[in-house]
């Protein structure tokens, strides 16, 4: 049987007008409540106008729920479990089948009704462990209700229950694995591994697969829920059909040209938890063209980095944010580039800047205005600066 859905192979025509045609319901209603927290939603009629709207992010969020708990005055419904991350942040579930959309991650795994899944992600406050849960209930699979730590126990669970596939962060399993040597205890009818929650690194990877485990991972936030997941080993993550992802310029909305480095913003077509705009605070990038799994949605290059590249600089704060409001003070400025550095005796700021124009003093004065800080101004010609999501690159060696 194919692991594929409708949804995963259908024209990029038919997915931009059936996700447009989800977006609009949502962003009316949230329009019309008065105790939204979105404001300029009636100007999207297109999925390209999203970028019209302000981008959201975790601090605005931690600001809201504070001013109206628990969420911020964002429209929540069918919500029946409450979580809370680091900050605090606090985010809703529900309990419809798939709420967070993991499982069209689990099927390109291969894992389905036959499968014993062991779920180590927490159930502890985070929702880690119940979108995980409720995506190997959605595939007709069963579920071990581990969550991590007790590792010699995790192995005699794994053994009892017929385990034949692994949750959780991708290092955990190595644990696992290696208590199991250290008992004696064989494992080898853990065939599958779906991982989160941490990079998985190549070595990593090989290590896995010469036991037999084919391990791929996925990306997704307590927020929005499953955003991109691997369809095959080593190959780009495809996007979930649920979700609308941007990638656009750090500290600002505006999206950068496909194939550049950039963070990622995400539109959750959630009804009951609508968020839009979402900023991840991940570099990445859209990789061009189409995955040879058969699916057709656009696909991420992975993990580049964070977008929140805020540094101290002589004891104040240099955000991407005030990089953009540089560069769009001199509509003749195309990008610019933040480099600090220490000469031995105290902090340096180079300020790059691809531009045409030619005004150094005029540049100095706003650098100086904007960024609280005075510097050296370098023009260069378009296209010198690197297309790595970087605006704000830190070279002073930390010994």
């Amino acid at each position: 049987m194919s692991n594929l859905d409708q949804l995963e192979t259908r024209s990029a025509d038919a997915r931009e007008a059936d996700q447009l045609a989800q977006l609009l319901p949502l962003l009316a209603h949230i329009n019309a409540a008065q105790n939204s927290c979105l404001t300029g939603v009636d100007k999207v009629q297109s999925l390209a106008d999203l970028r019209h709207l302000p981008v959201l992010r975790k601090s605005d969020l931690g600001k809201w729920q504070a001013e109206k708990p628990p969420f911020g005055g964002i429209l929540t419904n069918g919500v029946t479990r409450l979580f809370q991350s680091p900050g605090p942040i606090y985010e809703p579930g529900g309990s419809t089948p798939d709420w967070w959309r993991f499982a069209r991650f689990l099927r390109a795994a291969g894992i389905g009704a036959d499968d014993v899944v062991q779920n180590t992600f927490s159930y502890h406050f985070t929702p880690a462990g119940a979108m995980f849960e409720s995506a190997v209930i959605a595939v007709g699979a069963q579920v071990f209700a581990a969550g991590p730590g007790q590792t010699e126990l995790q192995v005699r669970a794994a053994v009892d229950l017929g385990v034949t596939a692994y949750a959780g962060t991708p290092d955990y399993l190595g644990a696992i694995l290696a208590k199991a040597d250290e008992m004696g205890v064989d494992l080898g009818h853990i065939t599958k591994a779906v991982v989160s929650g941490g990079p998985l690194f190549p070595q990593v990877r090989a290590a896995y697969a010469a036991r037999g485990i084919t391990c791929l991972q996925c990306y997704g936030t307590a927020d929005v829920g499953h955003i991109a997941y691997e369809t095959q080993a080593d190959a780009p993550m495809v996007i979930d059909e649920g979700a609308i992802v941007e990638i656009v310029t750090p500290g600002t909305g505006d999206p950068v040209p496909i194939g550049e480095v950039g963070e990622v913003v995400v539109t959750a077509l959630n009804a009951d938890y609508p968020l839009i705009r979402f900023a991840t605070g991940d570099l990445s990038a859209i990789v061009p063209g189409m995955s040879d799994c058969g699916r057709t949605n656009m696909r991420l290059a992975g993990w580049k980095g964070r977008a929140d590249q805020a540094t101290k600089v002589k004891g104040m704060f240099v955000r991407p944010e005030q990089v953009a409001r540089l560069v769009e003070r001199h509509p003749e400025i195309h990008r610019a580039r933040v480099e600090v550095g220490h000469n031995g005796k105290t902090d340096t700021m180079l300020v790059k800047l691809e531009t045409d124009g030619s005004d150094l003093a005029a540049y100095a004065a706003s650098i100086s205005e904007v960024l609280k800080l005075r510097g050296e101004v370098e023009i260069v010609s378009r296209g010198v600066l690197p297309r790595d999501g970087v605006v704000i690159a830190d070279l002073r060696q930390v010994s």
